[in-house]
C-alpha cells in the first residue's frame, strides 16, 4: 500500500458526503433531496453550517429551542448534573431533578392539572394522552371507542397519533390500520353554530372517548390559526357530554402564544395536555402528558389491569429534567417575558407593512408566531417550495416553508437585527417572485 508522503494533505470529506452514506432522514425523499447541509455549531439565534456560513434560526429548529442555542444557563445546570446522575430507570425509582421539574411544571400549567406522566418525544406524548383518553373510559366499564379530531390536525407519527392526525401526506400506507376516528372543521365565527348543532346530535350515541386539538394554531397545517371564543364554545359541549379534552400543546407550549400556554388563553381548561419541544428548551429529547386528578383516579386501582402499562427507558431522564427545570426558570424571568413582548410587536410592526403586498393572499399572528400565505399557487413539498427555501438559505435566514405558507417561530434571544434580517429576506421574496 502506497503510503502518503509528508507534503500530501488528506482530503477530508464534508459532513454531507459522509452523511449520504448511512443516514435515512425525516420527511425526505432522498431521491430528490439528497443533499444535507452539515451544521457545526449554534449560539443564540444562530446557526453555522461546515464552511462558516452562520443563518438565523427563524424557527427555533421546529419550535424547541426558545431560549436560544447552547444557552449556558442551562447547559451549565445540565454539565452539574451530569457529574451526579445520568440515567436511572423511573419505574420503582425517582430523582431531584423529576420531583423539582414536577413542582414547577404543576405551578405553571393550567390549576386542573394535578398529575405528569413523562415520555420522551412529542408524537408519544399525544400517544399517551389518547391512551388516558381511552382507558379512562374502559376503566369504568363504558363502551367508548371513538376519539374526535379538528381535521387538518397533526398529532406526531406514531400509530395513535397518526390515526388522529388529518394530513393525509404523512399517513397514507397506514390509514387502515387506524383507531376509529371521527373528524370536525375548526370552528370560525362563520362556522361555529353549524359545528355545536353537529356535534350536539354526534354526541347523542355516548361512545366518544376524547377530543384531541391543537389549541389555537394548527402547525403542521401550515400556521392555521382560530379563535379561543370558538374553541372553548367546542369545549364546553364536549365536557358536558363526558368528553375527554386533550390539548397538544407540543408546538404551542411555554410562552409562543403570548401566554404560558395556548390553554391559558381559555377559561375551558383540558382535562390532558401534552407537551414536549421546548420543553427541554432544544437541548435534550423529553416530554410529558398532564392530567387532571379525575383522570388519574380512573386508574388509580386494586387491579394492577387498571394502570397505565405504558413506559420509555429514558422516562424522566435526570439531566433532561434538569434542562427542562432550567427552561421553565427562562420563560418566568422578566427577560424571556419581556423579549416575547418586543418579539409581538415586532411582528405586528412588520404586518402592517406586508399584508397589503399584492403577493401575500393573508397574514395572522398569535403570539411570537407568524404566518403569511404566498398568492401563489404551489404543493406542499415541490419545486417552488424548494426555490423559496434556497432563497432564504442563500440569504442566511433558515426558514422552512409549508408549501405557499412562509412562517416565523423564532427563539426568544433573536436580537431586533436579526429580525429585521428575516423581515427583509421574506420582503425580497416577494419582490422576486
Amino acid at each position: 500500500m502506497k503510503k502518503a508522503s509528508a507534503s500530501e494533505t488528506p482530503v477530508r470529506e464534508s459532513l454531507s458526503l459522509r452523511d449520504k452514506k448511512h443516514i435515512w432522514h425525516p420527511l425526505t425523499q432522498h431521491k430528490l433531496n439528497p443533499d444535507m447541509l452539515g451544521i457545526i455549531r449554534a449560539k443564540g439565534a444562530l446557526l453555522y453550517d461546515e464552511d462558516g456560513k452562520e443563518y438565523i434560526d427563524g424557527i427555533a429548529s421546529w419550535y424547541t429551542s426558545a431560549y436560544g442555542h447552547c444557552n449556558t444557563y442551562i447547559t451549565d445546570r445540565v454539565y452539574a448534573q451530569m457529574q451526579q446522575l445520568d440515567q436511572v430507570v423511573f419505574s420503582g425509582f425517582t430523582h431531584g431533578p423529576a420531583v423539582k421539574l414536577s413542582e414547577a411544571l404543576i405551578k405553571l400549567l393550567p390549576e386542573n392539572q394535578e398529575k405528569l406522566f413523562f415520555s420522551d418525544n412529542g408524537s408519544t406524548a399525544t400517544e399517551i394522552g389518547i391512551k388516558m383518553a381511552l382507558q379512562f373510559h374502559f376503566n369504568q366499564g363504558r363502551k367508548r371507542k371513538t376519539l374526535l379530531a379538528f381535521e387538518e390536525g397533526f398529532h406526531g407519527d406514531t400509530f395513535g397519533a397518526m390515526s388522529v392526525s388529518g394530513l393525509s401526506v404523512y399517513n397514507g400506507p397506514f390509514e387502515d390500520f387506524f383507531i376509529d376516528v371521527e373528524r370536525i372543521a375548526v370552528p370560525t365565527d362563520e362556522n361555529i353554530d353549524e359545528v355545536l348543532a353537529q356535534l350536539e346530535e354526534r354526541l347523542q350515541q355516548n361512545d366518544m372517548a376524547g377530543f384531541i386539538y391543537e389549541p389555537l394554531v394548527q402547525g403542521a397545517a401550515a400556521m392555521k390559526m382560530h379563535k379561543a371564543e370558538n374553541l372553548e364554545r367546542v369545549l364546553k359541549l364536549l365536557k358536558k357530554h363526558g368528553v375527554l379534552c386533550i390539548a397538544d400543546e407540543v408546538m404551542t407550549g411555554f410562552g409562543k402564544t403570548g401566554k404560558a400556554f395556548a390553554s391559558d388563553h381559555m377559561t375551558v381548561k383540558p382535562d390532558i395536555i401534552c407537551m414536549s419541544k421546548a420543553l427541554t428548551a432544544g437541548l435534550l429529547p423529553m416530554a410529558v402528558t398532564s392530567c387532571t386528578q379525575e383522570v388519574y383516579d380512573a386508574f388509580y386501582s386494586d387491579d394492577l389491569a387498571k394502570g397505565l402499562f405504558h413506559g420509555h427507558t429514558y422516562t424522566a431522564n435526570p439531566l433532561a429534567c434538569t434542562a427542562a427545570l432550567a427552561g421553565l426558570e427562562l420563560l418566568q424571568s422578566l427577560e424571556i417575558q419581556d423579549s416575547i413582548k418586543r418579539i409581538i410587536a415586532s411582528h405586528q410592526g412588520f404586518d402592517l407593512k406586508i399584508k397589503d403586498h399584492p403577493k401575500v393572499a393573508r397574514t395572522r399572528q398569535c403570539g411570537i408566531i407568524y404566518a403569511l400565505d404566498l398568492n401563489l399557487q404551489m404543493e406542499r413539498y415541490g419545486n417552488l417550495r424548494d426555490q423559496i427555501f434556497r432563497h432564504f438559505m442563500n440569504n442566511g435566514v433558515f426558514l422552512r416553508p409549508l408549501g405557499s405558507t412562509v412562517y416565523i417561530s423564532a427563539p426568544y434571544v433573536i436580537t431586533d437585527p436579526q429580525l429585521q434580517k428575516i423581515y427583509a429576506t421574506i420582503e425580497d421574496l416577494l419582490n422576486s417572485i
